[in-house]
């Protein structure tokens, strides 16, 4: 099966910061069996996102989302994906108390724009979030899986081993094995010639 990951947020694109959930993912997906065809990185635009969905879903069978998932107005993710979709978000209550819950925890009070981390799609079902206030959603529609996960990387982690990792797995009975050689004092066009 193709897989493809969207990293999402304009610090990448700036540099800001370094994009180790794609590292991290493409270390675990050939170890369930999952070509990795591509890691495109977008910015915090709906449009440039949702363009970059279709482009993803096109081509692959699994497209793994990372970043975009917070309170704040440049976290675009849900919404660029329930659009791409044609998916309405509704706000979940139980969502919402969980979110309550987590703030009353830490002694802070919960923004509103907190609330649109409690939306989900009906396609979509929620992954469980341990460390941090955005679930994650995932998604089964038109023959295509569509994962949504924080940006945070302890989160995304967490995620991942709890609940991606052991659902993929059920996908696939393969895996993809590589060798690396590691040589010195020798030019790499002389190690490619033999």
């Amino acid at each position: 099966m193709k897989a493809e990951i969207i990293s999402i947020g304009t610090e990448l694109l700036l540099g800001e910061i370094v994009n180790t959930n794609a590292a991290y993912l493409a270390k675990q997906l050939p170890l369930l069996g999952f070509d990795l065809y591509f890691i495109t990185t977008v910015g915090d635009n709906k449009q440039r996102l949702i363009n970059t969905l279709k482009q993803a879903c096109d081509r692959a069978d699994i497209v793994i989302t990372t970043g975009g998932l917070g309170p704040t107005q440049d976290d675009i993710t849900r919404e660029a994906v329930a659009e791409f979709l044609q998916e309405d978000i509704a706000i979940d209550p139980v969502l919402v108390k969980r979110l309550e819950d987590i703030f009353s925890k830490f002694n802070f009070e919960m923004s509103p724009s907190n609330i649109k981390q409690a939306g989900i799609i009906p396609s979509a079902r929620i992954i469980d979030n341990a460390f941090g206030s955005a679930p994650g959603w995932w998604i089964e529609k038109n023959n295509k899986t569509i994962i949504i996960l924080p940006g945070p990387t302890g989160e995304l982690k967490s995620m991942w081993k709890s609940t991606v990792l052991p659902e993929l797995k059920k996908r696939s009975e393969e895996i993809i094995v590589s060798r690396t050689l590691k040589l010195f004092n020798i030019p790499e066009s002389q190690v490619d010639e033999k």
